[in-house]
């Protein structure tokens, strides 16, 4: 996701303490009771599961978030919820928090939300409690407030199996990792495990870090200039394919530095989403790898636990029917873990990936 200026986050704090302070309501908070069902979760009092849910994407410049706005109508629609259009925040998490109020302000029964800003979230989720509306958060874990999962993959996995990657195909050298916005914990995640897992095995590698904030002008400034200082880079580590690879693809291009795989002076790219412009990439031999970050999947249960937190489910952490484990983060935060497997030219013509199904 796009991140923002160190300046323009204050300035969006301010509003959305504003926002915060205009906002009033009535308590209420769902106690469940009841026996385990086959799929983990337990009844509670109250709740009919129906009324309206409000979807709110956070942007839809990167391809990710337009293929994840395209499955939320189909993915409502299977799971039997009556969801509202979608709605953008555009990049701004005081926009977010005023989506949210908006959407609350509209009578909606339950909210789906990609938030921003893993703290500054917590503003709307607080409004949301107050009107005893649950939410389900999609791809980002909010650090605090209350939600009724967090539909998500492994983050820290994503950093883990893109560095198994390169060091498995670079034995000494230099690597860049193109992070994401550390105000978000995906961009937490995935930088930090990237960083842990090549110092404790491939002590050779030597990493080279860009903070990008999931902006794509960006990343292709700063690896312009870390290129210049550093023409002898062997491997990068994109963290958003849907916002990353374009530049930094221009970039090396620009340079006469993107050989394909095989050929001397190829730089290896492990990327993260699973779009199909990765796929597309791989095949053409320009990156080598990307970890399939599951936009459908995303879509489904984001629907299915909005559904099932309206009429008054909970659920404990263990496995799940759907290839996933329910664990509880360090906030006390349920997270439902989806699969999100390696793609390479050895699988990525596999139908079963989302990307291969997006027309």
């Amino acid at each position: 996701m796009p991140g923002r200026t160190v300046s323009k986050r204050k300035r969006n704090r301010s509003r959305i303490f504003g926002a915060v302070a205009a906002v009033a309501g009535a308590s209420l908070v769902l106690a469940a009771c009841g026996s385990t069902n086959d799929t983990g979760a337990t009844s509670a009092e109250g709740g009919g599961g129906s009324g309206k849910v409000g979807v709110i994407l956070p942007l839809l410049t990167s391809p990710f978030w337009q293929s994840y706005n395209d499955y939320v109508p189909k993915m409502a629609d299977s799971e039997g919820v009556d969801a509202l259009k979608t709605v953008n925040s555009n990049s701004d998490p005081s926009q977010q928090i005023t989506d949210i109020n908006n959407q609350l302000n509209q009578g909606v029964k339950g909210l789906v939300v990609a938030p921003l800003d893993s703290a500054a979230i917590e503003a709307g989720l607080d409004q949301a409690e107050r009107k005893g509306v649950p939410v389900v958060a999609v791809d980002v874990a909010p650090d605090k407030g209350k939600v009724a999962m967090v539909v998500r993959a492994n983050n820290v996995a994503y950093g883990e199996k893109a560095c198994q990657y390169l060091g498995e195909q670079i034995p000494s050298g230099k690597v860049v990792q193109i992070m994401g916005d550390l105000a978000s914990v995906n961009g937490r995640d995935r930088s930090e495990a990237f960083r842990a897992c090549v110092k404790k095995n491939f002590p050779k590698l030597k990493v080279l870090e860009i903070p990008a904030k999931w902006e794509s002008d960006a990343a292709a400034s700063k690896l312009d200039t870390l290129l210049n200082a550093n023409p002898d880079i062997k491997g990068i580590y994109m963290q958003a394919g849907g916002v990353y690879l374009a530049p930094t693809l221009q970039t090396l291009k620009s340079k006469g530095m993107l050989k394909k795989a095989g050929q001397a002076g190829h730089i290896t790219i492990v990327s993260n989403d699973g779009i199909p412009q990765e796929y597309d990439a791989i095949r053409k031999g320009e990156i080598d790898a990307t970890v399939s970050q599951p936009a459908d999947l995303y879509a489904k249960y984001g629907m299915y636990y909005i559904k099932a937190a309206m009429e008054g489910k909970k659920f404990e952490p263990g496995p799940t029917d759907h290839d996933s484990t329910i664990v509880k983060l360090p906030s006390g935060i349920l997270e439902d873990q989806l699969p999100a497997p390696l793609v390479t030219k050895d699988n990525v013509d596999d139908p079963k990936l989302w990307g291969n199904t997006v027309k």
